[in-house]
């Protein structure tokens, strides 16, 4: 290894946070000249630079970035692992990159995530939100919440529920649409559609007895933000197929109504995805159990 000096790293982290040496060297208790010292050896062993410098501000090059992200992570294990070989509970502690679908995020995780925050006051979660499929291992991500289908074989899942698709519809919109009463019915209805795996999801299945139907829908508004087809459903707009999940809230409010409860939807499972070739912390791992017994009890 080129990097044999943890100080080495922390100069690099601490010139990121401050943006300055002298802030680094302050924050670490050493000289200006030290901390320069310090870096400039750095960058000679790695042979690339990390800053580009000015009389104001020291500015992360691509690879300076690269380096930072990896070696904040490896500080993070480093907190995790002390935490463990001192503490009698052996507590938890570091940074968890999560990424959920948004309207899941809304509509059940917050609580819940502070919930195991309220039990691991040492780990701190960074939580990004959309329904566009993330690249886990690209984006360094520790865990990830998705529906649906899963081609890709580098990850690890593990299924935390199996909801079923609601068919629904706001009080106000039923009081003047056209009747509903099976699938085919739909073409004349305003349907509300959202991207599901980077794809609009027109393709809507319904089954009965055994027989499964298929309808293409559509409608005046598409949004690759589920939560604001949610919120279009609930103002009015039309007609909407979301996970039970994500709609419980609505449901038992009565400002959605549920359709066509005669008729069936295909489950869209919902995952816990995290990357197969890396160490997984045993913060992560305890998320993933939690949540798993959280969406056991609301499915």
């Amino acid at each position: 290894m080129k990097i044999d000096n943890v100080d080495d790293l922390k100069v690099l982290l601490h010139t990121a946070q401050t943006g300055t040496l002298t802030g680094a060297s302050q924050v670490m208790g050493i000289t200006p000249s030290a901390a320069s010292a310090t870096l400039k050896r750095l960058e000679s062993r790695l042979g690339i630079q990390l800053f580009e410098r000015s009389t104001r501000a020291m500015r992360l090059t691509a690879q300076g970035q690269l380096l930072l992200d990896y070696a904040t992570r490896a500080f993070e294990l480093l907190v995790e692992g002390e935490a463990m070989v001192t503490a009698d509970q052996g507590a938890l502690a570091g940074t968890i990159r999560l990424v959920a679908p948004s309207d899941l995020a809304h509509t059940t995780l917050l609580p819940w995530i502070s919930e195991f925050l309220s039990l691991h006051p040492d780990v701190h979660v960074f939580l990004s939100t959309g329904d566009k499929p993330s690249d886990i291992l690209r984006d360094e991500v520790d865990l990830a919440l998705r529906y649906g289908d899963l081609p890709d074989s580098r990850l690890i899942a593990r299924q935390l529920a199996l909801p079923r698709p609601v068919l629904c519809a706001s009080p106000r919109y039923l009081e003047r649409s056209l009747e509903l009463t099976s699938p085919k019915d739909l073409a004349a209805h305003n349907c509300l559609t959202f991207f599901r795996g980077g794809r609009r999801h027109r393709l809507w299945r319904f089954g009965q007895n055994g027989q499964w139907t298929e309808v293409r829908v559509d409608g005046d508004r598409s949004v690759d933000d589920s939560s604001l087809a949610r919120e279009w459903a609930v103002a009015g707009a039309g007609v909407l197929l979301k996970s039970g999940l994500d709609i419980r809230r609505e449901l038992e409010t009565g400002q959605l109504v549920p359709l066509l409860p005669e008729w069936e939807t295909e489950p869209y499972s919902l995952h816990a995805m995290l990357p197969s070739g890396r160490f997984i912390p045993a913060r992560v791992r305890a998320l993933v159990d939690f949540l798993a017994k959280r969406f056991t009890n609301a499915v």
